[in-house]
């Protein structure tokens, strides 16, 4: 089958390529996802989403890091999207740019057109924000952003207390100032999440010049010479060939994009022939620059007994009764995002803009939610996350096996700055729990606990207990060095008509949640697709 544009992967950018593309009748385009569909409450109820998606595991590829030997030797889970929708639809559906200076950095490194002021016109027209547009804001936009239909007064406590300890009361997180602590806006509609595939693709699935594959592993890329004409799949048991006349984009994500490369003879050689593949071209930086938010969670008990303890009796019956108010009126507990008020501070003495996010969430978790013991106790997590973590990981081959998973090693704390950040962070937050404004919530630490207070005990409890939030990027980073894997324009250094779009391509991680920009690059891409094979 041939096609003008062969789209590999269904999520954050796949959507938004799919649709920008086959705007133009003429256009054949063909968007390939290795996941199901994804119309499901199990997807669209936002809490009980989280709780089926990425503790349970379902929608999702469920991917585990190599032993981290900086983290006691641990595996870290990695979950990711394996449906139309992509991590979009696994999320936590927060809408988070990032700050300014992180698109600078990028025009800085020669990227020209990445600048912050160049990418703002995609993020406002991508958005329809339900607070009505600005300078900063767009409205009209397939994405829907909404404010919370659910605030938990622990969450309320939190904001209250990081103020009075000196904070900022921001209402914005994407406006002027990044800074400040407040609650999230989200990827929601009418209390229902909003991923990338309810917002772009679903409306525009009809298309005649659209075809959607889904449960359609791609296995390579097909090259003539130096050029990409098309993608080898496996569907229902068999191999089949697509071929792309004008090009072939890869938007699988920064652990599917480099991991597709690599199977098809793209990369660094010794990542490639040892498992007996073709070597086709050499770029040493695909699978290289992995880069991803580490993260500690602070669990506090909850004295008020208001949490979302839902192995508790209380706890059961706030869930049943949660249940019938989110069927009839899609309010109330089960539309939270789980992490309902956050932050953006600086911890770092000469830090000029925030280094570290926080996230609160009105339940004791630990391990994405996995260690069910906590379900049964009444308390709030609170995650600290790195913003610019400086230690590199790599991602491989574990062999040539397609539907073998990639060997990750995101390298979490192999930098010592990253964790002397969090160790400053967990006592920035002891700040906020010892706050007049928290003392109907808390009274103890469940995690790590009140004795756990020199430097040495907290960096023993990171190296055991972090863990990440869900935001790799930079595996095929866009650049003009030698580890640049694509160009400005996203097109792959030395091979034509192929093109990388997604989180993959960021050289440096943004300072926020990877959702929203994400789909700006795709966004700005479709553009310059557009411009290119423009007759």
């Amino acid at each position: 089958m041939s096609y003008d544009y062969i789209i590999v992967g269904g999520g954050s950018a796949g959507c938004v390529l799919a649709n920008r593309l086959s705007a133009d009748p003429a256009n054949r385009v063909c968007l390939v996802e290795a996941g199901g569909d994804d119309r499901s409450s199990l997807v669209y109820t936002p809490l009980p989403s989280l709780v089926a998606t990425v503790s349970a595991g379902l929608f999702n590829w469920k991917y585990n890091s190599k032993p981290q030997p900086t983290m006691a030797n641990r595996e870290i889970y990695c979950p990711r999207g394996k449906v139309l929708g992509g991590s979009s639809s696994i999320n936590a559906m927060l809408y988070v740019r990032g700050q300014k200076q992180d698109y600078d950095s990028w025009a800085a490194q020669g990227n020209v057109g990445w600048s912050y002021d160049d990418v703002l016109p995609y993020f406002k027209r991508s958005e329809h924000n339900e607070r009505g547009g600005c300078d900063y804001h767009g409205t009209g936009g397939p994405l829907n952003v909404a404010d919370l239909r659910s605030k938990h007064p622990i969450c309320e406590a939190f904001i209250q207390a990081a103020v009075e300890k000196g904070e900022r009361l921001a209402d914005d997180f994407n406006g002027e100032e990044q800074e400040g602590v407040g609650w999230y806006q989200t990827t929601q509609k009418e209390g229902r999440r909003f991923s990338a595939a309810a917002a772009y693709l679903h409306p525009i699935s009809h298309r005649p010049n659209l075809d959607i594959m889904t449960d359609t592993q791609t296995t390579r890329v097909l090259l003539e010479g130096k050029r990409a004409v098309g993608i080898e799949v496996l569907q229902e048991g068999a191999r089949r060939q697509l071929r792309a006349e004008k090009e072939v984009i890869l938007s699988a994500g920064a652990y599917g994009s480099p991991q597709i490369l690599l199977l098809s003879g793209i990369g660094p050689r010794e990542k490639i022939e040892p498992h007996g593949i073709a070597h086709s071209h050499d770029l040493p930086g695909v699978g290289e620059n992995l880069q991803e938010h580490v993260d500690i969670i602070v669990v506090g008990h909850d004295k008020s007994a208001s949490s979302w303890a839902m192995f508790r009796p209380r706890g059961f019956v706030y869930t049943l009764y949660s249940f019938f108010r989110y069927l009839f009126r899609k309010q109330g507990m089960l539309t939270s995002p789980n992490t309902e008020a956050g932050a953006f501070i600086k911890v770092a003495e000469q830090a000029q803009t925030p280094d570290i996010q926080i996230h609160t969430a009105p339940l004791a978790m630990d391990d994405h939610g996995r260690y069910l013991p906590y379900y049964a106790q009444y308390g709030f997590s609170v995650h600290a996350c790195v913003l610019r973590p400086k230690s590199r990981g790599h991602l491989s081959l574990r062999d040539s096996d397609p539907a073998s998973h990639p060997e990750i090693d995101p390298n979490l704390l192999s930098h010592p700055d990253d964790t002397k950040l969090l160790i400053k962070a967990v006592r920035r937050l002891r700040e906020y729990f010892a706050a007049d404004a928290f003392k109907a919530s808390f009274d103890k630490e469940i995690n790590p606990g009140n004795n756990v207070a020199s430097d040495k005990a907290l960096e023993e409890f990171i190296c055991s207990n972090a863990n990440h939030v869900y935001h790799p990027v930079g595996t095929c980073k866009m650049g003009s060095d030698a580890m640049a894997v694509v160009n400005d324009q996203l097109c792959v250094h030395g091979i034509e008509q192929l093109r990388v779009v997604d989180a993959s391509i960021m050289p440096t991680i943004i300072s926020g949640n990877t959702n929203a920009p994400t789909m700006m690059i795709a966004e700005k891409a479709a553009d310059m697709i557009l411009s290119a094979n423009q007759i």
